[in-house]
């Protein structure tokens, strides 16, 4: 049996409504060299009984964790069952059109040097495909451009890549994959195509991103975006590394700010020491009405 060009890889956890519509979206694709890993993370419903009427397609695979080991641990195991050149998440509520996976494939193969690729939004400033440096991902990711930050849905990974950044890390945070593809864009070039691919779907069945609210996702940014920012791999210069960080201390200031005037002050110092950033970044309480009414845009750097 051959090796397959790209394992598709579904972690589950609770997801009776959807998995079958998940699995039937991938076998209904029009590119047919993929193999199908479904990692169930110890549901308590009938997802893998659903799952398991696939397993006459012999692309299929299910495996069901000993002990639930969490979103990314998850992710983390399916991919290392995965043969495939590359990787492509399908969130087990999500759907991949039938043309989906034969465009995401097309384009990496077309950019061998792209360690990622992204299903992103229109933009009037650029044609799809479009290959952007680490240098470029990044500026885009952190000012405002888009690219990086899409949901595991949207984008595709080279195994290699993957295998070299060690997978996900950031276990305690629904913002892991945010992080991932920072650190994965550090070390490789970026692949941007067109949107269109695949149906995320919003409901209320304890999905992941609801339980993420702005103020936690900033929280999360000023925890780990420094880190990775002052990492000898972040492709930045000393310049756009500084306006970074002012944009985003800009905003959690701003937050701060907002509970302390509304007299939430325990709420506030709550975020601070929560966040650990240093005593020095005070400074940017003492200067809030210094600072800039937006954050600065990739356009404008």
């Amino acid at each position: 049996m051959t090796t397959p060009l790209v394992s598709v890889l579904i972690t589950s956890y609770n997801r009776e409504k959807y998995i079958a519509e998940a699995i039937e979206s991938v076998l209904a694709s029009t590119f047919k060299d993929f193999e199908l890993i479904i990692v169930d993370d110890c549901s308590k419903d009938r997802t893998v009984e659903i799952a398991r009427r696939y397993l006459s397609d012999p692309r299929v695979q299910i495996h069901v964790n000993e002990k639930n080991l969490g979103q990314f641990q998850n992710r983390n195991r399916a991919a290392s069952l995965a043969v495939g050149k590359y990787l492509k998440y399908l969130d087990s509520d999500d759907l991949i059109y039938p043309h989906g996976l034969e465009v995401m494939v097309r384009y990496m193969e077309q950019f061998p040097e792209a360690g990622l690729g992204v299903s992103e939004e229109f933009h009037y400033d650029r044609i799809h495909p479009k290959l952007f440096s680490s240098r470029e991902a990044w500026r885009q990711g952190l000012f405002g451009g888009g690219v990086i930050g899409k949901g595991p849905t949207s984008i595709i990974i080279r195994r290699e890549a993957f295998e070299q950044n060690g997978g996900f890390h950031h276990f305690n945070t629904a913002s892991d994959d945010v992080y991932f593809q920072f650190e994965l864009a550090a070390r490789w070039p970026v692949v941007a195509f067109q949107s269109g691919l695949n149906f995320y779907r919003v409901h209320g069945d304890g999905q992941a991103c609801k339980e993420q609210t702005p103020e936690l996702n900033m929280l999360h940014n000023v925890k780990y975006m420094p880190e990775l920012m002052q990492s000898n791999e972040c492709p930045l210069t000393s310049e756009e590394r500084d306006l970074a960080y002012s944009n985003l201390m800009a905003g959690f200031t701003r937050l701060c700010v907002r509970h302390v005037l509304r007299g939430r002050l325990l709420r506030a110092w709550g975020l601070w020491r929560t966040a650990k950033r240093p005593w020095s970044d005070w400074r940017f309480v003492t200067r809030r009405l210094s600072l800039p009414c937006k954050p600065k845009l990739y356009w404008e750097i």
